[in-house]
């Protein structure tokens, strides 16, 4: 027994679950400063681990991973970990800053009356594009017309991408055509896939993650894609003196918004931990750290006066009720209707 106790005082230390926050987030989605602020305010250690989509954060929970205190769903997984009974209700007594988030993004259909969730940043799937190419081919860029039309699109054949998402595309294709994003008709779903497939021969590639490099560089001209996407190719092309701006717009007719949420998964080592770095985030000056990093729309009213000016002006990261009203969040759908999409996907995909 000695000998036993002679070798355990020479091996190292291992940080307890008393010391340590597990976080499990989307890559570049937390300043570093603020992880750092949140560890001298704690006297503990953050955990991260990462995910690139939120397929992957469910795939990986539903397959046994335990640990995680937070997780960051967006909406449609959030229902899904709802449905699950795989979070924990919120101790909302713990939470004096919730009266901070703007009532807009309270209340979703994905989690009535926020039992569970609370939201953290938002996107918006919307087109960013070379704002001279624009201009020198008379393309509108406050349409989806300009991806989906083919007399736009003759003008710039081979200089446009789109999401490699059948939800984000299809949304957008719904939207063109005056339909909500989470319309389920089937006859609306092929209408929708015969835009698309309208369009296809003169757009260069489905593309979810490279197209920002192409947007920066000038190899593409008109993109699909996210909010936070479109403000990082923007100010890489100033960093770089590019001989062009980049520019991002939500269409008139809408566009979808992504909000994501921090939760508190069922197995977390530490909730009351959890419920701490929760109300943390939820302070103004340590919620305006992320979208002054990436860009992010930020459902914290508390947060604006720390945000940046130049970002605080762009409708696209934080749009005003107007544009809010045209917005959209995808809803999770029904394993019938996810294979029916996934057929229609499919013929998208090889015609």
């Amino acid at each position: 027994m000695r000998f036993w106790l002679f070798l355990l005082a020479f091996l190292p230390l291992r940080a307890s679950a008393g010391d340590e926050l597990h976080l499990y987030n989307w890559n570049n989605y937390i300043a570093p400063q603020t992880v750092e602020r949140f560890e001298a305010y704690c006297k503990c250690k953050v955990i991260q681990d990462y995910y690139s989509d939120n397929e992957e954060l469910l795939a990986k929970l539903a397959a046994g991973a335990r640990g995680y205190d937070i997780l960051v769903p967006t909406g449609f997984a959030l229902a899904s970990l709802v449905k699950q009974g795989a979070l924990l209700p919120l101790d909302k007594s713990k939470l004096p800053n919730l009266s901070n988030i703007n009532p807009a993004y309270l209340d979703t259909s994905f989690d009535p009356g926020n039992k569970y969730s609370v939201p953290y940043a938002y996107t918006t799937t919307l087109i960013g594009y070379n704002v001279e190419k624009m201009k020198q081919y008379g393309i509108p860029t406050d349409t989806w017309a300009a991806i989906f039309d083919p007399k736009y699109l003759a003008k710039v054949k081979g200089r446009v991408t789109v999401l490699d998402s059948q939800r984000e595309l299809m949304a957008a294709a719904l939207k063109y055509l005056g339909y909500s994003v989470n319309d389920t008709t089937e006859a609306h779903w092929y209408q929708a896939m015969n835009v698309i497939l309208r369009a296809k021969p003169y757009w260069a590639a489905f593309n979810s993650s490279s197209y920002i490099k192409e947007l920066t560089v000038g190899n593409i001209w008109l993109v699909h894609g996210y909010s936070n996407d479109m403000f990082q190719a923007m100010n890489d092309a100033k960093a770089a003196k590019r001989k062009f701006t980049i520019g991002f717009s939500i269409p008139k007719e809408g566009a979808v918004l992504a909000l994501d949420n921090m939760v508190i998964h069922k197995y977390a080592p530490r909730p009351d931990l959890a419920l701490k770095f929760i109300n943390f985030m939820l302070d103004g000056k340590n919620s305006s750290e992320l979208t002054n990093m990436i860009g992010s729309g930020n459902p914290n009213l508390a947060a604006l006066p720390y945000i940046a000016p130049e970002i605080r002006a762009i409708p696209a990261i934080l749009p005003d009720r107007q544009v809010l009203s045209r917005l959209e969040m995808l809803h999770d759908l029904t394993m019938e209707q996810r294979r029916v999409l996934n057929r229609l996907w499919i013929k998208i995909k090889i015609e």
